[in-house]
């Protein structure tokens, strides 16, 4: 039942992701899941939590799935399961074209996707997925305006932006490597200063050939405070967030009213 709830407790599983075995992933979340703080509303999955990133594009393209596929199946029958949504984002393929598209996935069977608009240059990343064409969506749940965005897409403050508190939440879903850690907790505590809205890192776990990511999972109040764990034993870093203390402060201090207005006009925004 999509209640409303002042409460809302969100855990991020820092998952160390199995290159390329969407088998051994899916069941590494399914078996996370009996450890799960009760009372939990969002889980949140780091980036491409199936299958790890690839630079090969054969081997993307081998990997990727529709949004009917196993990955979608798999997190609607745990959404249900467990009456709590998920988020997190897949190897996705839409017209023959590569996607690192995020979902949320609620308990009642509603989805909302969005492609990854910031391809991280660096990489081959540009070269092999296609960018997202639309902002990020916001999704009403339990009574709070959520939005999500990727990875990369942390670092660019006008895409993020909160404009006349559209969202109480951002989530961000992330390969973010402990190399450039300082920069991703920084930038999450800016996005939820700026926005005056509380924010999830939702980091992966484990390492890969392109570097180690344990210990980056965060969870932040409006203000940019980091939040206490709600089970330290969990495998999830978990918390819980009060929509009627955010309101307050968007209230007390409503730095929102000064923000200056704008319109993104590349790609038709």
């Amino acid at each position: 039942m999509n209640t409303i709830t002042d409460r809302l407790r969100v855990a991020a599983l820092p998952l160390d992701i199995v290159w390329g075995n969407k088998a051994a992933n899916l069941a590494a979340v399914a078996a996370a899941m009996e450890h799960l703080p009760a009372g939990t509303d969002i889980v949140a999955l780091p980036e491409l939590f199936t299958t790890g990133y690839s630079d090969d594009p054969l081997a993307a393209d081998a990997m990727a799935e529709t949004n009917g596929g196993d990955t979608i199946e798999h997190l609607r029958r745990l959404a249900r399961r467990y009456e709590c949504a998920f988020a997190g984002t897949f190897l996705a393929r839409t017209a023959n074209r590569l996607y690192n598209r995020a979902f949320f996935i609620e308990p009642n069977g509603d989805e909302t996707f969005y492609d990854k608009r910031h391809l991280f240059s660096l990489s081959s990343e540009a070269k092999i997925f296609t960018a997202g064409a639309r902002r990020p969506p916001v999704v009403r749940f339990r009574g709070w305006n959520i939005a999500m965005v990727v990875c990369y897409d942390l670092r660019f403050p006008v895409w993020c932006r909160c404009r006349r508190s559209a969202y109480d939440l951002l989530l961000v879903l992330s390969n973010w490597p402990q190399a450039r850690g300082y920069a991703y907790e920084h930038l999450l505590i800016a996005r939820a200063i700026e926005n005056q809205c509380a924010v999830v890192g939702a980091n992966r776990g484990g390492k890969d050939v392109y570097g180690d990511y344990d210990g980056l999972c965060r969870i932040y109040d409006c203000r940019g405070y980091e939040l206490p764990p709600v089970d330290d034993a969990a495998p999830f870093v978990a918390a819980d967030l009060s929509l009627q203390k955010q309101n307050h402060y968007r209230t007390t201090f409503p730095a929102g009213n000064d923000a200056d207005d704008f319109d993104l006009i590349d790609a038709g925004f």
